[in-house]
């Protein structure tokens, strides 16, 4: 296990809060977090005390802002509100994304300004410790207050309500408290508003994923290219020092290396072909603006993770703020940014499986001797075909969007629950187009016989043929795109790769450690 985590007091990294997730980093409370958590708890406690109006602490929400709320009933209506808001439907979120959900929380409300109990704070972390995690639907957010029903489903448990994912099985919280020996907890002043408003479920999803399909589609572009007998002048380092986008450039290098020292690449010098089509000459420019984006969500996401996202924020007893920290459009915008750079990569991918079965530059018409009695590798491409214009149609941009809610108080909603979601189908669809053009240059390149590719994509092609053999006439397969989908989407497709490169001294992302998933 990695070093610990100090929940509100280390800076937050995408991969610090996926490795806390999974329980690979241990993550604590520790006595400065608790110092700052019993502190803005007292505030609290002296704003009741005192009976000084403070919105969501003795007030009604939203429109009911100016609604009095007597002492007695304070801690009722913290309460209500996490049984109001439970609004969700659809199916549940995946359970790892419930799990981010309550890393991202605990950080944010451990930074001692939403003053909640250190009671509360350790029952969400008893959650992550004995990975019993909430079941949370995943629509109903319009990401205005930020995520009001996720986080309130999320939250659920903790007043003895809602269900849980418990030794595999989905419980009701009441089994789970049975068998565990524990009741709920009884939520303070302000506590149930700290709980639900927040960003946290708008950025839980899909930087690592993306991530992955991103550094999948430069290593099968590559795989492609070598069965297409493509060159690889237009990755020269000297060309994209001219038009020097981080993202290109990272693509380019990634190329570069990828291709060296190939048998395939020098048995061809001489072929008189001028220039490759635009989804090889151009997967630098293509892939790299797809990179340009994933590294702006990137830290716009490591922003939001360190930040304080509640209302309203207790700075002292005299002294709260209540604003729009919960607001979801500076995600929003990114991430349906982020969607269209990843259906980019699938539109380019599925172009290039489309060259691949035209029967040029001494390829066999859709990748297979005997075609006529078999169809070969035409009828995989008709599903990225489908697959692709179905990302076009989820490229709608939700933050372009506001619907007001709460008669008109909250009268601009960021969509950001939407713009989350979006990019998660998006990505599903993405890693299927990946697989099958990853099924179609392997295929391909076996045509290029006895020339070989370089190490590592020689290492990538023997990785695919050790799941799903070489295909001599037709068979079901949709039983090979899914083997293929599903190394790509475990991430083991190109962490194997990568270890490969690494065993043999070549960093492909050397010099752009920012494009990583795990920069400390």
């Amino acid at each position: 296990m990695n070093e610990t985590f100090n929940y509100g007091i280390d800076p937050l990294t995408i991969g610090k809060a996926i490795d806390i997730a999974r329980g690979k980093t241990s993550a604590i409370l520790n006595d400065a977090a608790v110092k700052k958590i019993k502190t803005s708890h007292r505030y609290v406690e002296q704003i009741v005390k005192e009976k000084r109006t403070v919105y969501g602490v003795n007030t009604g929400f939203g429109i009911l802002a100016n609604t009095a709320i007597s002492e007695d009933d304070t801690a009722t209506l913290q309460h209500k509100i996490l049984q109001s808001h439970s609004v969700g439907v659809g199916d549940p979120i995946p359970v790892e994304v419930a799990r981010i959900m309550l890393v991202t929380k605990m950080h944010a409300l451990s930074q001692g300004y939403s003053g909640v109990k250190l009671e509360t704070l350790e029952r969400i972390n008893w959650h992550l410790e004995n990975d019993v995690i909430p079941v949370v639907p995943e629509k109903g957010s319009v990401g205005a207050s930020g995520d009001l029903a996720p986080l309130a489903h999320l939250f659920l448990p903790l007043i003895g309500l809602g269900e849980c994912y418990y030794k595999n099985e989905r419980k009701t919280t009441q089994e789970v408290f049975q068998k565990e020996g524990l009741k709920p907890i009884q939520l303070g002043p302000k506590e149930g508003l700290a709980l639900i408003n927040g960003t946290q479920f708008i950025l839980a999803f899909s930087v690592e994923r993306m991530h992955n399909c991103l550094e999948a589609a430069d290593i099968i572009g590559a795989m492609s290219l070598e069965a297409l007998t493509g060159t690889k002048a237009p990755f020269d380092e000297r060309l994209h020092e001219l038009r020097p986008f981080a993202g290109n450039k990272l693509v380019a290098q990634r190329l570069r290396l990828l291709l060296h020292n190939s048998a395939i690449m020098q048995s061809h010098v001489d072929c008189g072909r001028v220039q490759d089509p635009y989804s090889l000459r151009c997967m630098p420019q293509v892939h790299g603006a797809s990179r340009n984006a994933w590294l702006h969500l990137k830290e716009l996401t490591e922003t939001e993770l360190n930040s304080v996202t509640d209302n309203p924020i207790i700075l002292g007893a005299n002294d709260t703020i209540s604003g729009g920290n919960f607001h979801g459009q500076p995600l929003a915008l990114p991430l349906d940014y982020a969607s269209f750079a990843a259906a980019e990569i699938g539109n380019i991918s599925d172009r290039r499986c489309y060259l691949l079965l035209e029967g040029k530059w001494g390829l066999p018409l859709f990748l297979m001797q005997n075609v006529g009695l078999n169809s070969g590798f035409m009828i995989p491409q008709y599903t990225t075909a489908a697959l692709v214009t179905e990302n076009k149609t989820l490229c709608f941009p939700a933050s372009a969007d506001s619907i007001p809610t709460s008669l008109g108080q909250e009268d601009h909603v960021s969509m950001g629950s939407i713009s989350a979601r979006k990019l998660g189908k998006v990505l599903d669809n993405l890693e299927f187009i990946l697989a099958i053009e990853l099924l179609s240059a392997s295929q391909a390149i076996e045509f290029r016989r006895p020339f070989r590719s370089s190490e590592i994509l020689e290492y990538a092609h023997s990785f695919v043929r050790s799941h799903v053999g070489f295909a001599e006439e037709d068979r079901i397969f949709a039983d090979d795109i899914n083997k293929v989908a599903g190394f790509i989407k475990d991430f083991s497709f190109v962490r194997k790769v990568n270890e490969f490169a690494e065993s043999k001294g070549i960093m492909l992302n050397n010099g752009f450690e920012n494009f990583s998933i795990r920069t400390r």
